[in-house]
């Protein structure tokens, strides 16, 4: 199977997907229920899968759909603040065509960037089950098998002990303890796999206190920008 059939193949997969219950229950409650705001959109209400590059250097792994967002729209990070403000950070560093997303068709192309998360189903209060992120896990690595990323961007600590949960599995890592989640972390993990490199997650929560804020996301991009650069030389 060629890389564009095993990718489509695994989207399928997703959008049928209805292993976790209460996740399946939640999303098309959400879907049914809409926002006002949203109340004549028909909402997608599936697993929602990946989006961008599918042999990009860059993987960015998030945590789950939004309930009114991804949920919404069907695509990851579209519809809601959290992506207003990661796909502004993309365009400035030159990793997507636009800032502006708004739905599935809206223009949006990722350049040498591709987006998942940990959970696949708008979860409630935001927080998947850690059985619920174990039954989307078989999903992710074979995700990242396919895309064969150099550098993999946790967008918030429940994206970084996802990823390095599947490195432990794995073999390459004894243990996740040693790999601190922080703002700006960098680790080059054994076994000359991606680059890992965790940032706070884009959401509104972050975003509206100034926990997170663009320069600390453009800082970040940057940094990955020239680090695919030098590999390239």
């Amino acid at each position: 199977m060629n890389h564009e059939s095993a990718l489509l193949v695994l989207t399928e997969e997703i959008i049928a997907c209805r292993k976790c219950p209460r996740l399946v229950a939640h999303r098309e409650k959400m879907a049914r229920e809409k926002r006002r705001a949203y109340r004549d959109w028909t909402y997608w209400g599936r697993g929602v899968p990946g989006f961008g590059d599918g042999q990009a250097e860059l993987f960015l792994l998030g945590l789950a759909p939004g309930a009114h967002g991804s949920n919404r729209t069907g695509r990851m990070f579209t519809g809601d603040r959290s992506g207003d403000f990661l796909y502004a950070a993309l365009h400035q560093a030159g990793f997507a065509n636009q800032p502006r997303c708004s739905d599935s068709n809206d223009g949006l192309r990722l350049k040498n960037a591709y987006i998942a998360a940990a959970a696949r189903c708008a979860p409630p209060d935001n927080k998947p089950l850690r059985n619920e992120l174990e039954n989307c896990r078989g999903y992710l690595e074979r995700e990242l098998d396919i895309v064969q990323p150099k550098v993999v961007l946790a967008l918030g600590k429940v994206a970084w002990d996802t990823y390095l949960g599947i490195l432990k599995a794995q073999g390459v890592i004894e243990s996740r303890a040693r790999y601190r989640f922080a703002h700006g972390a960098e680790v080059k993990l054994p076994g000359g796999g991606p680059l890992l490199v965790g940032v706070y997650h884009p959401s509104q929560q972050n975003t509206q206190t100034g926990r997170v804020t663009a320069a600390m996301y453009a800082k970040v991009l940057a940094r990955i920008a020239a680090y695919l650069a030098a590999r390239q030389r």
